[in-house]
């Protein structure tokens, strides 16, 4: 099969990496949904919803934490609004820094007014890392993806929705003016929060899975045979076609955003995750980390949320309490306006 190769910027694993940020132009690569409608790449997707399926069902009748040596993290849990501010302000601030928007690869060099646009970011960025009365700080933030759709389209877009989740997190639930940001919140004013941070950052992963592996095998074709110590199964010695290893690594980051979303068995599935996503800075280096950085945030959240002993009830929860979410909402305003 023979694939186009355009040229690389710098070297990029295939797993649960965003290939588009390290190629010059990632435009270029044909979109081949032929590829997704093989027989042997339906199977790897039909197999990761499966494997999900199961995930859950398996994880909701085991014990919650399930690590419970993990169980002291959730005493984190009060400080995870700002923590996810942080993370979120930096990423927004470097990428300003950079001249993108919403993702490394998002240039502003060309778009009218995109000193404008990225001082805007960058300026939001320097709000979200003050701590400051962050729930417009966090809803202009989501705002930034109806301006992405005009700017790159509804793909660039959803992409990066697991750095618009943040946003949305934190417009539901920001951190407090008292005790450096900490937000006490009961499961239940926890619940839609945390379900829009889930969902924002599976649907990344599933439409990662989708853009850069299951309809351009082209961009991970070529990225592997430039560096072929990446492919993992020619190191154990066994001889994977490269389109076969390209399907593996897709049906793993669909499962992996499928997992994300599910919430179930958190801990698990975090420290399962963060193994690929931490050995790609070995590669990346600082553009992997700014690009990554709402990722680590939502890793951490969930991490200490499904470490919590009463909070992880609702971490593999999928549904909305908006009337509890709203009176957690007004609670901690009031505590803020009299802190102020």
């Amino acid at each position: 099969m023979a694939l186009p190769s355009p040229a690389l910027s710098t070297p990029a694993p295939v797993v649960l990496a965003h290939e588009k940020w390290f190629v010059e132009a990632p435009g270029a690569y044909p979109t081949d949904w032929g590829f997704f409608l093989s027989p042997a790449s339906l199977a790897g997707a039909a197999i990761a919803v499966c494997l999900a399926v199961v995930w859950r069902i398996v994880a909701l009748r085991g014990p919650r934490p399930e690590v419970a040596v993990l169980a002291p993290l959730g005493r984190l849990a009060p400080w995870v609004p700002r923590l996810l501010a942080v993370h979120l302000g930096v990423s927004l601030l470097a990428l300003s820094v950079t001249n993108s928007y919403l993702a490394p690869h998002l240039s502003l060099q060309d778009v009218p007014g995109g000193g404008a646009i990225a001082l805007a970011q960058g300026f939001l960025g320097v709000w979200l890392i003050s701590g400051v009365r962050l729930r417009p700080a966090s809803v202009c933030v989501v705002a930034l993806g109806p301006l992405g759709l005009a700017l790159a389209g509804p793909v660039a877009v959803l992409e990066a929705v697991d750095l618009l989740g943040v946003a949305l997190f934190l417009a539901l639930l920001p951190p407090s003016a008292d005790r450096w940001g900490a937000r006490p919140v009961d499961a239940e004013g926890l619940r839609t929060p945390l379900l829009a941070l889930r969902t924002c950052a599976g649907l990344a992963l599933i439409v990662l899975a989708f853009s850069e592996k299951f309809t351009t095998p082209a961009l991970a074709v070529e990225l592997l045979e430039h560096y072929p110590a990446l492919d993992l199964f020619r190191l154990a010695g066994i001889d994977l076609p490269d389109e076969a290893f390209v399907r593996v690594a897709a049906s793993v980051e669909l499962l992996f955003g499928l997992l994300l979303v599910s919430g179930a068995a958190p801990q698990v599935a975090v420290l399962v995750a963060g193994i690929p996503f931490n050995a790609t800075l070995f590669f990346f280096g600082a553009t992997e980390l700014i690009g990554h950085l709402p990722v680590y945030g939502i890793m951490l959240a969930l991490l200490v949320y499904g470490s919590h002993p009463h909070l992880s009830a609702v971490a593999p929860s999928l549904r909305v309490s908006l009337r509890q979410m709203r009176a957690t909402r007004y609670a901690g305003d009031a505590r803020e306006e009299s802190a102020a």
